[in-house]
């Protein structure tokens, strides 16, 4: 019967107590592990959020920029919550703030 299944033996209970490091390199290891999951993946992203919200507080008429869908206009109306954007000659769209993805330089639209 030994030919399917092997046998199974036991390690002694000292082995086991020797095969175990210290708590405190466990700690300290799951430290490191965080910091570097902060310095890596949190701490950019939170900077990225920062930059965005001060360039959104920042929006002026007659900014140029873009949206998050592509859209390329000037700022021709600013609202709490709302921009107006002029996208072409007498064409004006509303968007909210949160879509502006970018500034552009001035007179971008025009070489466009």
């Amino acid at each position: 019967m030994s030919f399917f299944i092997s046998e199974a033996w036991a390690e002694a209970p000292a082995a086991a107590g020797a095969s175990q490091g210290s708590p405190f390199v466990t700690l300290i290891m799951l430290g490191v592990l965080f910091a570097a999951f902060y310095f890596i993946l949190i701490r950019p992203q939170a900077k990225r959020a920062k930059d965005q919200k001060a360039m959104i507080a920042a929006l002026a008429k007659g900014d140029e920029v873009v949206t998050a869908g592509g859209m390329l206009g000037r700022i021709a109306n600013l609202g709490e919550a709302y921009v107006a954007l002029d996208i072409a000659e007498g064409v004006e769209i509303k968007v909210q703030r949160q879509a502006i993805q970018t500034i552009l330089p001035k007179g971008t639209i025009k070489s466009v």
